[in-house]
């Protein structure tokens, strides 16, 4: 069994994945647009009805322009990454929350990692974590 998530945007998810990529690296695959699909709008045009975003270790983010249906402003999930080397924290935890709002600052923790938390400018909730050597 594989888990995944699906996250949906209201119009700016070919924007929220190229930033995602442009920080994290990987791919995004192919992009199924609502054009010609039976949900096919004058909003959904040149949307993107679902694709996939892969990175790291076989990480995937599913995702979709959610057109016609409400987007949460808030979500009780949030995604969380893991790390083992400090400096590639601190630049992933940068690169994501520019232009978002961190929540916790980049810190080390009680329990022996570094650790922060921060909503993207796309409204998606992260967490970051690093386990610091030797604890």
């Amino acid at each position: 069994m594989k888990l995944n998530a699906y996250l949906s945007y209201p119009g700016t998810c070919e924007e929220a994945l190229n930033f995602y990529k442009s920080v994290l690296g990987g791919e995004i695959g192919e992009k199924n647009l609502y054009d010609g699909s039976p949900m096919e709008s004058p909003e959904s045009k040149g949307k993107i009805l679902h694709t996939d975003y892969t990175f790291g270790d076989g990480n995937t983010i599913m995702a979709a322009d959610s057109i016609g249906y409400p987007v949460a402003k808030e979500s009780n999930i949030t995604l969380a990454l893991g790390f083992d080397d400090v400096a590639e924290t601190e630049r992933v935890f940068n690169g994501l929350s520019d232009g978002g709002t961190v929540t916790m600052p980049l810190q080390d923790t009680f329990w022996g990692a570094k650790f922060g938390m921060f909503t993207d400018k796309f409204g998606i909730n992260w967490m970051v974590n690093c386990e610091l050597q030797g604890n």
